[in-house]
């Protein structure tokens, strides 16, 4: 039997998920494949292929050109920051330190994702990450009975959400503090289910809502 090597990239790199990770990368800039090529100075063609080809090795070249349009790292395109914590890098220059508003705030908590629950537990405080959405203007996520966020029934959380660019230094985090429930109206859990965007990437049975209400909101962010 042959044995088969994995693609790396140019640095070393598995080359496994660069073109999930490149293609991502550009929607969330809000970027077109003909766009980004043109930007990096490529055929389109070749970015299409870098994106849809699992195997696909680009030159660190072609890797570098493709980080400066697309505002990240070669590492983070390639997943080689995937197991590090984030803000491993240096601070920026001249860091400008701001309180975000209510409603920027709301904003950035309503783009949903994973965000970190905060409560007290029989063994002392614990914070936990969970997928999360926003319906009505509060917190809901789904847990399993049993689990540590269903611990957080009938009590006083915090919740906390942000987002890292470890390549320009800079980010934002919001947070929320509240009153957490258990939705026991079987209308109200279809509503919310109906509305809400994330599902627990933990997987399994998880089919407790629960739903945070905000006392306050608060957010700050460090840009460059």
């Amino acid at each position: 039997m042959t044995e088969q090597t994995e693609a790396r990239t140019a640095d070393g790199s598995p080359a496994g998920d660069l073109g999930r990770r490149l293609a991502a990368r550009r929607v969330e800039l809000g970027l077109s494949q003909g766009q980004t090529a043109a930007r990096a100075c490529m055929a389109t063609p070749y970015l299409q292929y870098l994106e849809e080809h699992a195997g696909s090795a680009p030159s660190r070249g072609v890797l570098l050109k493709l980080a400066a349009v697309l505002e990240t790292s070669v590492s983070a395109l390639t997943g080689g920051d995937v197991d590090l914590p984030p803000g491993t890098g240096q601070a920026g220059r001249a860091p400008e330190f701001t309180e975000l508003s209510r409603t920027e705030c709301g904003d950035l908590l309503s783009t949903h994702g994973v965000g970190r629950l905060a409560l007290s537990t029989d063994r002392g405080p614990v914070i936990v990450p969970v997928n999360y959405s926003v319906v009505d203007g509060t917190i809901v996520f789904r847990t399993a009975r049993g689990s540590t966020p269903a611990l957080a029934a009938g009590s006083r959380v915090a919740f906390e959400v942000d987002r890292i660019d470890d390549v320009f230094s800079q980010g934002w985090s919001v947070l929320v503090r509240g009153h957490a429930h258990l939705v026991t109206e079987l209308g109200e859990r279809l509503r919310i289910a109906d509305q809400a965007h994330s599902t627990p990437w933990a997987g399994g049975r998880r089919d407790l809502w629960m739903r945070i209400e905000p006392s306050s909101v608060t957010g700050r962010r460090i840009a460059v």
